[in-house]
């Protein structure tokens, strides 16, 4: 304590600068942690926190026995793993094309074109998506159709809905991936690169054991911060996205939460199911740690 003192007084004002971020978690992260105790009880809108029963594990049995929630659990593992599977790797490979160009110019236009997405909110990248898509004068389908096709119904067919989702985003979210991968990129040590080439390393044997472990480190923080998204699975994409023909297969936890917590007003159940996202979340990222560290020799802590 005693040093702990001397150095908040050594270094004041960092301190001080501090202090809103903090109050931030306190006030936003920390104090609605308390309403988690409505996963345990019997919650009344009208009766208040304190004066509803406590019904112990109850929320949780009818969450674990739900055929509807395991559904919904099985689309959320299965838009995640296609996300991860598709998505990740792409900023990754196109940080790699971009760091190759030689045309500063050039390299700027095309970053700025695949970052500026990120910045529209997924209301406007779904009636973009929904206009493009649209078998009522959407782009695509007049495409198909002059081709001899017959129209395809991209936001009703559960078969192709997901890769809607998919597709649109990884054209949401791939550049600012990129510009992260880009920094990182940034950071080798460009000597590395000429006592390659001195040796007669290709740009393809410079790429393989310079560039990809060089990337390493910024990868597997990447790839741990994912797992714990897992059972997010992109409710806000989702939910201004799907409808009813395509729940079977797009309904996932957060989507789910959010029909059960307001429109059946089920607080209770919604709460158990929140917490339950968050302990398989907290238990993924300790694991994808773990391994990291077993077989890279590092991790986020």
């Amino acid at each position: 304590m005693r040093q702990l003192g001397i150095d908040v007084r050594k270094d004041w004002d960092l301190y001080l600068a501090l202090l809103p971020g903090i109050a931030f978690l306190l006030l936003f992260k920390y104090t609605p942690m308390y309403g988690i105790i409505i996963a345990f009880k019997d919650f009344n809108i009208f009766d208040g926190m304190a004066a509803s029963p406590w019904v112990g594990m109850k929320h949780f049995d009818k969450l674990i026995s739900s055929a509807s929630f395991l559904q919904v659990f099985q689309n959320t593992l299965l838009i995640s793993l296609y996300k991860i599977v598709f998505l990740f790797p792409l900023p990754i490979v196109i940080a790699i094309l971009l760091n190759e160009l030689k045309n500063m110019a050039f390299k700027r236009s095309i970053q700025t074109v695949v970052y500026l997405p990120h910045f529209l909110s997924w209301v406007i990248v779904s009636g973009l998506f929904i206009d493009l898509l649209s078998t009522n004068g959407g782009i695509v389908n007049k495409m198909i159709v002059a081709m001899g096709g017959e129209p395809i119904r991209f936001f009703l067919d559960s078969q192709i809905f997901r890769s809607v989702l998919i597709g649109t985003a990884g054209w949401k979210e791939t550049g600012w991936n990129t510009i992260i991968y880009l920094a990182a990129l940034a950071s080798i040590d460009p000597g590395l690169y000429e006592a390659a080439k001195i040796d007669g390393a290709n740009k393809w044997k410079q790429i393989v054991h310079i560039t990809l472990p060089g990337l390493i480190p910024i990868i597997l923080l990447m790839f741990i911060l994912r797992l714990g998204y897992v059972l997010e699975a992109g409710t806000e994409q989702i939910l201004v996205m799907y409808n009813p023909s395509v729940y079977n297969v797009a309904d996932v936890i957060g989507t789910y939460v959010y029909r059960i917590g307001l429109g059946e007003q089920d607080y209770s159940f919604s709460t158990a199911v929140g917490v339950f996202e968050s302990v398989v979340a907290f238990i993924l990222i300790l694991t994808g740690n773990g391994l990291a560290r077993k077989f890279f020799g590092r991790g986020i802590w």
